[in-house]
């Protein structure tokens, strides 16, 4: 604890306040945080174990009974369930995120922080950065999975990286719905358990593993204005990937914008929640 106080201390001359100091601030602690999980690497283990293990079960499982479109072929699914796993690995990281902070909270240690003379917000931005960086990795070697099993992208890498792209902001930004269940529990176990029962609907109700346009009317609708619809079906424009939607919903019609302004929403409205429950919050 006396090397991170030091390094928030010591980490040079200081801002006078404002964005400059709060970014400094964050990276410092982002620092503290990857440099935790680098001495813990079964956390990295099995963060990774758990996507490649739905990738081979939905592929080789569902994957010759799914139909996309009029479709019921293992190779079509392949392609199509793709963008969803990808989803589903950004968005669960927010029980991570949520397990780690009040792990912290549980320790006292976010109380020393909030002893330092620095930025407000800056843990939980710092804790937020960390676990993007973990969640760039698990989406690297997911990638690599993927290709292996099949996946192609049809678009061009400029396209794919923009895919990409959106998904870590997805990741980011429910990282901090993950960091104010953490703030909101007391003990990491509640953060897991809170963090995981709401994202299953959330994922599983929308266009991640079965083409929505065989989901009943009321209930097409919920997935087609799903958050995490818009950036699965974005994603697959982008890819050039089977089982674009049809559907005249404003977010299946322009799912990239859909998928920006849902996002930032998100972060914004979570965040401002985070940074306020941060300062009144106890062990």
């Amino acid at each position: 604890m006396s090397t991170v106080t030091d390094a928030v201390r010591g980490a040079g001359p200081r801002p006078a306040g404002g964005i400059g100091q709060s970014v400094r601030d964050s990276l410092v602690v982002a620092k503290r945080n990857l440099i935790r999980m680098t001495r813990i690497p079964e956390m990295i283990l099995f963060g990774l174990v758990q996507p490649v293990m739905f990738v081979i079960l939905f592929t080789y499982v569902f994957g010759g009974s799914m139909k996309i479109g009029d479709t019921a072929n293992a190779d079509v699914y392949k392609n199509f369930l793709m963008a969803g796993i990808f989803a589903q690995t950004v968005t669960f990281a927010t029980a991570g995120a949520g397990a780690g902070i009040a792990d912290d909270m549980h320790k006292g240690l976010i109380d020393r922080f909030r002893s330092l003379p620095m930025a407000r917000g800056a843990v939980l931005t710092g804790r937020t950065i960390a676990d993007l960086v973990q969640t760039a990795l698990t989406l690297l070697v997911l990638a690599v999975v993927a290709l292996l099993v099949g996946w192609r992208v049809h678009e061009g890498i400029g396209k794919a990286l923009a895919a990409f792209g959106l998904l870590l902001l997805l990741g980011y930004a429910f990282t901090w719905v993950g960091a104010l269940i953490g703030l909101s529990v007391r003990t990491p176990e509640a953060a897991t358990s809170g963090g995981l029962i709401w994202l299953f609907p959330v994922t599983f109700i929308s266009n991640a593993f079965v083409d929505s346009s065989q989901m009943t009317p009321w209930l097409r609708h919920v997935a087609d204005w799903n958050p995490f619809s818009a950036t699965v079906q974005a994603c697959r424009e982008l890819f050039g990937n089977p089982g674009v939607s049809t559907s005249t919903a404003w977010p299946m019609e322009h799912p990239v914008w859909a998928s920006v302004i849902y996002s930032v929403v998100i972060i914004v409205f979570f965040r401002t929640l985070a940074v306020r429950k941060y300062r009144s919050a106890t062990a």
